[in-house]
């Protein structure tokens, strides 16, 4: 089953679809990079001046080592830019400073889809570390016809948890978009052309998240058709 071809094709497609997102992303946010935002804010500033208009005051900016590692941490409250976009006073440092703050004010104001993504936090972690057991496990010692369906059902019930996982991200990151978008408007950060650049950047990073849900849902419907198929024959 590790080496199934439809399974290794499922992979490869969205691996293919994955990179190729990725690429357009990174390619944006270079090009975004070069328009100054309206106010000629860093990312930083405009982070702190979000935080502040909500009044969240105990949130701390921070500047995180990497390229695109911006995110933002609700357990100790930190909104981590990466160096370009926390120095950066552009169009793109301005539009993914602004979302990572959106995410603290989905915590804030206590938003239930980041509530359920956090708490699954813990799931997904024990379950991707004992997917990859289970994987070893049946490569290294391999499996009776009973024990392999046995190894395929827990297979479909972490992959489950992942794939949940995924599915609720969604909404998440496309409110804490549709917050950054709609503030940065509302107080003239982006302007004209810097607008339409800063929704066209935050779509491109929303799809990368799209498309680790198909690739994790295509996964999970794989395995279940396959387990079903089994217990017929």
């Amino acid at each position: 089953m590790i080496f199934d071809p439809v399974l290794l094709f499922i992979t490869i497609v969205f691996a293919l679809i994955g990179g190729i997102v990725s690429s357009v992303l990174r390619s944006k946010f270079a090009k975004y990079s070069a328009t100054p935002n309206a106010m000629g804010l860093s990312g930083k500033e405009i982070a702190e001046r979000m935080l502040a208009d909500h009044g969240i005051y105990d949130v701390q900016v921070v500047s995180v080592p990497g390229q695109l590692t911006d995110h933002y941490n609700p357990m100790n409250r930190t909104v981590n830019l990466s160096p370009e976009v926390y120095h950066g006073r552009s169009v793109a440092a301005a539009a993914v400073a602004a979302h990572e703050c959106g995410h603290a004010v989905q915590h804030y104001t206590g938003y239930a889809w980041l509530q359920m993504r956090s708490k699954m936090v813990p799931i997904v972690n024990f379950s991707a570390k004992a997917l990859q057991f289970v994987y070893l496990a049946l490569f290294i010692l391999g499996a009776s016809a009973q024990l392999f369906d046995k190894a395929l059902l827990a297979i479909i019930v972490l992959q489950s948890a992942i794939t949940l996982f995924s599915l609720i991200t969604l909404p998440v990151e496309v409110d804490a978009s549709r917050r950054a978008l709609a503030w940065l408007n509302n107080t003239g950060m982006i302007q004209g052309i810097g607008a339409k650049q800063a929704r066209e950047a935050l779509t491109w990073a929303a799809l990368t998240y799209f498309v680790a849900a198909l690739a994790s849902l295509a996964q999970l419907l794989y395995f279940i058709l396959l387990f079903l198929g089994r217990r017929d024959d």
